[in-house]
């Protein structure tokens, strides 16, 4: 699918909470002059869970529309409905994107073997390839190394967002899921070990405001060159931090602000960024050179 660095996108808002369409096409055309290597629209850090379908379509469109093919896009099609799921899958292969990330069912929290069937479901109803998604901190949802290795027998399912920070939970991975699968951290402050530990990259959020830095330490990770990589990534670190001092994307949208890229816009219930962590972003963007 990819290897390096996969920037979890910001939906840019404006007024009272509408898309921003023309920040968001601007940001699309930084991430491919920066480097960045692919884009995840509509995913968490896009709000998915608050845009209407018809947003989501339409953020999704646009986002494809400016990439034209330069660099892949995927689409985050999750949900805790498999009908829905399913729905979300269709429609984003009907856009032509390039993959679908696809977050386990949250808040009904479903068993393993719940799991299996729902993925199962999704990838019968979609030629698309399929990434899993593994964040249990916002699920309340924990898929399994097993399970997941299951899951990789399907020829449509590629690969896993694992985003549980739990480097040891890697190992199992690689261990049991068949040859080829792809391994993506969505956790930034451990992202370099995992690649070092035989991971491919990172869906990250730190890509959105530091892209050139992370997609170039991100290819020094991936070729091997882990002392390279270590100095960006001490770099990155307190920005790393301070992107989850609050509930994502509720930091990452006022870092961006404060870059000059967005506007100060998020949707409730998610509220700007607390007062008391403003000289910290500030501090961790001079450190990133930003």
């Amino acid at each position: 699918m990819f290897k390096g660095s996969c920037v979890a996108l910001v939906t840019p808002m404006k007024g009272q909470n509408e898309v921003d369409e023309s920040a968001l096409k601007d940001l699309v055309e930084w991430h491919i002059q920066q480097g960045t290597h692919a884009i995840v629209v509509a995913g968490t850090t896009g709000e998915s869970a608050t845009l209407t379908p018809e947003e989501q379509y339409r953020v999704t469109s646009l986002v494809y529309q400016v990439a034209r093919k330069r660099i892949p896009i995927i689409a985050g099609t999750g949900s805790n409905s498999t009908a829905t799921t399913i729905n979300h899958t269709q429609a984003a292969e009907e856009i032509g994107v390039d993959a679908c990330l696809i977050v386990t069912p949250y808040y009904n929290r479903p068993t393993q073997y719940g799991l299996v069937q729902h993925y199962s479901a999704v990838a019968k109803a979609t030629k698309m390839p399929i990434l899993l998604y593994n964040v249990p901190t916002r699920t309340a949802c924990d898929m399994q190394p097993e399970t997941v290795a299951t899951l990789s027998n399907i020829p449509n399912i590629v690969g896993i967002k694992e985003a549980t920070g739990n480097l040891q939970r890697l190992t199992a991975l690689i261990e049991k899921c068949k040859p080829g699968f792809t391994f993506y951290s969505g956790d930034d402050p451990t992202a370099l070990e995992f690649m070092r530990l035989g991971g491919h990259g990172v869906i990250s959020i730190t890509s959105n405001v530091a892209p050139n830095l992370m997609q170039q330490m991100c290819h020094f990770a991936v070729t091997k060159e882990f002392d390279k990589a270590k100095v960006l990534d001490d770099k990155l670190q307190p920005l790393h931090r301070m992107l989850i001092v609050e509930p994502n994307p509720i930091p990452v949208k006022w870092a961006l602000y404060q870059t000059g890229k967005i506007a100060n816009e998020i949707r409730l219930p998610l509220t700007e960024l607390s007062i008391e962590h403003h000289d910290k972003m500030k501090q961790a963007l001079q450190i990133a050179g930003l």
